[in-house]
């Protein structure tokens, strides 16, 4: 962006949108309503550096059609990409005969991406991986998740997850390059047993899914801050991440190398190759 206010200051270098990497995903309506006017505020003042609007928990099905479209147009005069977020295995539990067309219909109200979660049921990497595929035939770019935590993607407690058994990175690491191969844009990381809903984080398995599945393949969910800067100090300004969308303009504070805590202030920084 080259009309910013103080341009003589510095800051990190970022790819201009679409982005592969340094992808800022925002979470819309769910933890609050969000409608055009507060959305499109947001993106006056940030749109520069969000590159996923992503609707949570089905709030899409709660709106009026004609709003939800709204919704997506601002989003696209912005170069924002949309998410249905993840609403599928919903659908496959409730409705398994209309998931088609669930998929028709996001692509009919201009959603650019169908999130594939499974985190609240149990269903075959094949099942998953065909999804896949039936999104892409329609058009759309499949954005599946991955877990090391049954009951991922929900409010669940720290003593309701750990009753239910921790799933092996190695085999949500498989599954993420199955997804992959088969053409997915993205993989999403569930924050649940890593760094959010669990007494100590597993950031051997951040670790670990990073370096076998590709950071630049890799979608975290960063729920707090402190998260999110975290990921920042140990993958770089660049790693793609998901916030909620008041945390937007701290992290890319922090991305820039504007602003940020005691420990990464003055510390992020980029090489920008001539």
């Amino acid at each position: 962006m080259t009309d910013r206010a103080f341009d003589f200051l510095h800051v990190n270098e970022r790819e201009s949108k679409p982005r592969e990497k340094g992808i800022t995903e925002m979470r819309g309506p769910y933890y609050d309503p969000m409608g055009p006017r507060e959305l499109q505020d947001i993106l006056d003042t940030m749109g520069e550096y969000v590159d996923i609007y992503k609707f949570s928990g089905g709030s899409f099905a709660l709106m009026p059609e004609d709003v939800v479209e709204e919704l997506i147009t601002v989003c696209h005069e912005y170069d924002v990409q949309v998410s249905t977020g993840g609403f599928i295995e919903n659908v496959l539990v409730r409705d398994n005969d209309k998931v088609e067309r669930y998929i028709e219909e996001a692509g009919n109200l201009g959603f650019d991406i169908v999130e594939i979660s499974s985190g609240f049921i149990a269903i075959d990497t094949d099942d998953l991986v065909e999804l896949t595929r039936l999104v892409q035939d329609h058009g759309l770019k499949a954005k599946p998740e991955i877990n090391v935590q049954f009951g991922a993607g929900g409010a669940s407690s720290v003593e309701e997850l750990e009753s239910e058994a921790a799933i092996d990175p190695a085999s949500a690491i498989e599954e993420a390059h199955r997804h992959l191969e088969a053409g997915a844009y993205k993989i999403m990381v569930e924050s649940e047993g890593i760094t959010e809903r669990v007494r100590d984080w597993r950031t051997d398995v951040a670790f670990e899914i990073a370096n076998e599945v590709g950071i630049e393949n890799c979608v975290f969910e960063a729920a707090d801050p402190q998260v999110f800067e975290w990921y920042i100090k140990n993958f770089g300004p660049e790693v793609n991440l998901f916030v909620d969308n008041s945390q937007i303009v701290e992290l890319e504070c922090m991305r820039s190398g504007l602003w940020g805590k005691k420990s990464s202030w003055g510390r992020v920084v980029s090489y920008d190759e001539e």
